[in-house]
């Protein structure tokens, strides 16, 4: 294995790891704002995270195509076990690299469950909501009552 090819592949690390703090910093703000109920800007969040989650995507890919110049099988135990040959400063960025992953997939994780949540919530809220509207419906389209709790007499008449 040539420097050249090393120097690549520990470029290819280093970005990847630097853009998966920036992805775990982007969902902890995320989970902030679900946690405060601060719902406004989650629409912005989820923009950013799937550029992010894009970008992520193409480096680890990157990363991937590099790998496989010297590893025919990539799985984490022939990676570890090849980056440990040949790059110590690569097997920490690599186990770095792969703690991230799995602290984004668990924040990731989490902040699903608290929108389930949320919109469990809300879909309640909506139904009781919609049934109070449907009984507290006193008038019609027309202008007319359309309340008639079984008397058979309209409001106002006697």
């Amino acid at each position: 294995m040539n420097q050249n090819h090393i120097t690549k592949l520990l470029g290819a690390l280093s970005a990847e790891r630097v853009a998966l703090r920036k992805f775990i910093h982007l969902l902890e703000q995320e989970q902030g704002l679900l946690v405060e109920n601060n719902t406004d800007q989650l629409l912005e969040f989820a923009e950013q995270k799937s550029a992010q989650a894009i970008n992520l995507s193409k480096l680890a890919e990157f990363r991937r195509n590099l790998l496989r110049e010297n590893i025919s099988e990539l799985t984490a135990e022939t990676i570890h076990a090849w980056l440990k040959t040949t790059s110590t400063e690569g097997l920490a960025m690599w186990q770095e690299i792969r703690t991230l992953a799995e602290r984004a997939q668990q924040i990731n994780h989490t902040n699903g469950e608290l929108i389930q949540m949320k919109l469990r919530h809300n879909q309640k809220s909506l139904a009781v909501l919609t049934g109070a509207v449907d009984k507290a419906n006193l008038y019609g389209p027309d202008g007319q009552t359309s309340f008639s709790p079984g008397s058979g007499r309209s409001l106002g008449s006697g």
